[in-house]
């Protein structure tokens, strides 16, 4: 038999407290958060108070106008995430990919950014115009590092940075033999274009 209202199959325990008191703690009255949810406020407040279970479409609503996820309406914890990442070599990609880059992950993993310690080494990729969704943000450690967006070159030194959306044509080069350290920020590898951030081969670390 189908759940009243087109609900879930399941029982969902405690899910009523849950939005009453996600509600109240966001400040929506019964009125202003079903109308944003699309509901009439008597089904928001049988939703409420369990004598309705929820659609998976309304939990998403519901979801959408607090602020919050399905998993945590449904009252699931996350897992856990490491917040420290412990320093180690800069390692290559897979094959000499990457055009010689050397790099290590300086964030944490299944986030919306990635951070990366990175060694450019002089004369490779420097050519390489990439273009492609997202933000990128560089701070040189050492060695000097040019950063052409568009038409506009920039010669960075030790301490200076930037910070561009990745839709910009751009192309990233050490200018000293020596190569040039940085820090690198970017939503890229969140991506199937991952790639093109590092070159072929990229390998996450």
């Amino acid at each position: 038999m189908n759940p009243p209202d087109g609900g879930v199959a399941d029982e969902l325990p405690g899910i009523a407290p849950r939005l009453r008191d996600l509600r109240r703690s966001r400040g929506f009255t019964l009125e202003s958060a079903a109308g944003r949810a699309g509901l009439s406020p008597a089904h928001l407040s049988r939703l409420e108070t369990g004598r309705r279970q929820p659609s998976l479409p309304m939990l998403l609503g519901l979801a959408r106008v607090y602020g919050t996820t399905v998993s945590e309406l449904l009252g699931e914890m996350p897992p856990e995430r490491d917040a420290i990442v412990r320093g180690g070599p800069l390692e290559g990609a897979p094959g000499g990919g990457a055009g010689g880059w050397l790099y290590r992950q300086a964030g944490g993993s299944g986030r919306a950014m990635q951070a990366l310690r990175v060694r450019v080494p002089y004369g490779t990729e420097g050519d390489l115009v990439r273009v492609h969704p997202g933000e990128e943000w560089l701070y040189v450690l050492d060695g000097r590092l040019r950063v052409v967006l568009g038409e506009t070159v920039h010669d960075l030194d030790p301490g200076d940075s930037a910070h561009f959306d990745s839709l910009t044509p751009h192309r990233i080069a050490a200018l000293d033999v020596g190569g040039a350290r940085l820090l690198f920020v970017h939503t890229l590898l969140q991506s199937p274009a991952a790639e093109l951030c590092l070159g072929s081969g990229v390998h996450r670390l």
